[in-house]
């Protein structure tokens, strides 16, 4: 581990040093800054003026000296301004070069887990159901259903992993498997009515028709009477909504999780009559 480590350290210096090494060097124009080149080009200028004849000879000597006196002057500005930038430039990268990776590994070492062991893929799918995160079993299931795409246990338990994971669609599809290969109940059509209710927002016709299926096995069943209840409602049947909430009420036990949202239902229903 500290092998890994320290080539990964070196290797990330590597990198910010050859990208930060061209900063760090001076430039050839440095010292051949703008103003020092126009009193330049204006000392050669003076020297071919003189020598055409265009330029008596006092005139260049005191245009010769000014312009020099210029040049000197401005010399020292240029050289101090050329090497306070080299110098930032070099701060610069030396800062990037250390700074950069000991800010990286500040912040793993701070929202990292480096004293955990490497997890690789099949390890991990390897580990007990109970210790899998939501996409470490919803991969070691689909791995065994395309190894066994009749199985149907397996299609009716993924299902419900889906849902959890946000997956609307295939669950629905997964649960419409686990119906077709071990045959309908009322707990699985209604399980395939919410997963439909879920996806479209309402009850849906075809959920409807899961929820009628599932009162066919059981017509008892609370569930389907509750959202057959919801679906007459949002129809504006008010008096159909009450049969299906009211056969709740009736069979329920008081612990029953489907008798208090009938009862507000009903209770909801008077109010708006």
């Amino acid at each position: 581990m500290m092998l890994f480590w320290t080539l990964l350290a070196l290797m990330t210096a590597a990198a910010v040093f050859a990208v930060l090494w061209p900063l760090s060097r001076e430039p050839r124009i440095a010292g051949e800054a703008a103003g020092l080149a126009v009193y330049r080009d204006q000392l050669a200028e003076i020297e071919t003026d003189r020598a055409r004849g265009l330029l008596p000879a006092s005139e260049a000597d005191a245009a010769r000296i000014e312009v020099s006196r210029r040049l000197l002057g401005a010399a020292p500005a240029e050289a101090s301004k050329a090497t306070a930038s080299l110098v930032n430039r070099r701060l610069a990268s030396v800062v990037a070069l250390f700074g950069v990776p000991a800010l990286s590994l500040s912040l793993y070492l701070y929202l990292g887990a480096p004293e955990f062991p490497d997890a690789p893929l099949a390890d991990r799918m390897a580990l007990p159901v109970e210790q899998q995160d939501v996409g470490m079993l919803i991969g070691r299931m689909e791995q065994r259903l395309e190894q066994n795409p009749d199985h149907g246990p397996g299609w009716e338990l993924i299902a419900p992993i889906y849902m959890r994971a946000g997956r609307t669609s295939d669950a629905i599809a997964a649960q419409e498997n686990a119906i077709r290969l071990l045959g309908g109940t009322a707990s699985r059509e209604v399980a395939l009515g919410e997963y439909l209710r879920i996806a479209n927002g309402r009850i849906s016709p075809e959920a409807k028709a899961a929820f009628e299926r599932a009162l066919a096995h059981d017509d008892k069943s609370q569930p389907a009477l509750f959202y057959l209840g919801l679906e007459a409602a949002e129809r504006g049947s008010a008096s159909e909504a009450k049969q299906f909430w009211s056969r709740i009420v009736e069979n329920a036990k008081p612990n029953d999780p489907w008798r208090i949202p009938a009862e507000r239902r009903l209770m909801l229903l008077e109010k708006n009559q």
